[in-house]
């Protein structure tokens, strides 16, 4: 089974670089074989043709997920990867090549035929997009942040196992049929 981590975000905005943390730690830990560790960064565009064109069964997404929790909250959700591209129209599938909309680039992905039997989101609520500083931005993740990373690494880690004992289909809770935007979210403590 071939399976993508896929850290998604940009460090130059404080806590939206959980994402590529998480994939620049794993890239240092021996994994199991077909599993491939990116940092996509920003580049939305790179993983719409991974998930096309790489033939993952599965693919787990890690990003800054704001839902109004406490900060450093994980989070498992599972969105919505099947919705009428058409019914958003086709100006709703062009990906700027440094942009990040995962809805985006899941929406894009059906459209091109893309397939995995599973994609899941591993979220950490932010505290700050560095939009509290007087610059545009911040370096670093705030300290919550930073805490949960390594606890988003055990919980990707051990969703990795799931999948290769039982297949994409075998985590144990329920599927549902979301909007991009509203998702189902089990808080990891």
């Amino acid at each position: 089974m071939n399976i993508l981590i896929a850290g998604i975000g940009n460090i130059f905005l404080g806590d939206d670089g959980f994402g590529c943390e998480v994939a620049q730690r794993m890239t240092r830990r021996q994994l199991p074989q077909g599993v491939r560790v990116v940092d996509f960064g920003i580049r939305g565009l790179d993983l719409s043709y991974a998930l096309v064109d790489y033939g993952f069964e599965a693919a787990i997404l890690v990003d800054a997920a704001r839902r109004g929790d406490v900060p450093g909250t994980l989070y498992l959700i599972e969105p919505e990867t099947h919705a009428d591209a058409d019914s958003r129209g086709q100006h709703d599938l062009l990906i700027a090549p440094h942009e990040m909309d995962a809805g985006k680039v899941l929406r894009a992905v059906t459209a091109m035929v893309g397939h995995c039997e599973r994609i899941l989101l591993v979220g950490c609520e932010p505290e700050s997009f560095g939009e509290d500083t007087d610059e545009l931005g911040r370096i670093g993740l705030s300290a919550p942040v930073a805490a949960a990373v390594d606890k988003a690494i055990a919980l990707i880690e051990s969703l990795v196992v799931q999948m290769l004992r039982g297949g994409a289909a075998a985590l144990g809770f329920e599927r549902s049929v979301l909007a991009t935007t509203s998702v189902v979210p089990r808080s990891i403590g």
